[in-house]
């Protein structure tokens, strides 16, 4: 005598006169439910969030009407003036007389040499002229027959502005380091020391070269 045969995974069978789902079809089930429930969730959220920009843009709105009618006409009494321009003109090279005055006429190699710059007025404008006084606009420059040796334009400087009129002469020190500048700004003591020589120094204004100082001889040894 055969004894009988499990039931088939995947088939259906019946107690009590109730029919049992299968794992597939319980499945399909649960992912409609899912469906169901997360399309409801989206709908309530995409209502909160539309609720509230509409709230947030009536307020907005509300309140720059306020503004809007709140805030007082300017007329043209009350309008502030704009800042008068300075009468102080620039200086042109008729304005001011350049010199340099060397610490010494000789230096030893690898030294340094200080040197004083003086800008004095000679304009006759009794409001003066302005001029910047940085070492990039007022050019010490060290030659060698042609050769230019060493320029203090060659890396720019803080900005120095003064005033000129009657009777005002400005100074200020510079140092030569005995050293070669090239075509770009380097580190002072990454420049190459010169060898013995002579040398001459001449202050001058970057933007007219031709407003000079008297040339000072140097010698280097």
């Amino acid at each position: 005598m055969s004894s009988p045969q499990s039931p088939r995974r995947g088939t259906t069978r019946t107690t009590g006169g109730r029919k049992r789902m299968t794992a597939a079809e319980r499945k399909r089930l649960y992912r409609r439910r899912r469906i169901v429930f997360f399309s409801a969730l989206a709908v309530v959220l995409a209502l909160a969030v539309f609720t509230v920009y509409s709230l947030v843009r009536g307020a907005v709105s509300v309140h720059g009407m306020a503004g809007a009618s709140a805030a007082p006409a300017l007329s043209r009494a009350e309008v502030p003036a704009a800042p008068q321009r300075s009468k102080v003109e620039t200086c042109t090279p008729g304005d001011v007389d350049v010199q340099l005055v060397p610490d010494a006429t000789s230096v030893g190699v690898g030294g340094s040499l200080d040197f004083t710059e003086r800008v004095a007025y000679v304009g006759k404008s009794p409001e003066g002229c302005r001029m910047n006084t940085a070492a990039d606009s007022l050019v010490l420059t060290i030659t060698s027959g042609s050769d230019v040796i060493w320029r203090s334009d060659v890396c720019e400087a803080a900005y120095r502005p003064r005033l000129f009129f009657a009777d005002v002469t400005d100074e200020q020190k510079i140092a030569w380091n005995t050293n070669r500048t090239g075509t770009s700004c380097v580190a002072d003591d990454q420049l190459p020391k010169v060898d013995r020589g002579t040398y001459v120094a001449q202050l001058s204004l970057k933007d007219d070269p031709k407003v000079q100082s008297k040339p000072q001889t140097i010698t280097v040894e």
